[in-house]
């Protein structure tokens, strides 16, 4: 049985939504990033 590292579980979930932020930086980031596959060889660019 696996060993349980905590001692004390918690009691309540901790609502973990992500700021707008955070939202607004992912959505940008994936909008820019180009792949481009080659042969066996994959190139990632930020077209910033």
């Amino acid at each position: 049985m696996a060993k349980l590292y905590s001692k004390h579980p918690k009691k309540e979930q901790v609502n973990q939504n992500p700021k707008q932020e955070t939202i607004d930086f992912l959505l940008s980031y994936s909008k820019s990033l180009s792949v481009l596959h080659y042969n066996n060889l994959k190139f990632e660019t930020l077209l910033n």
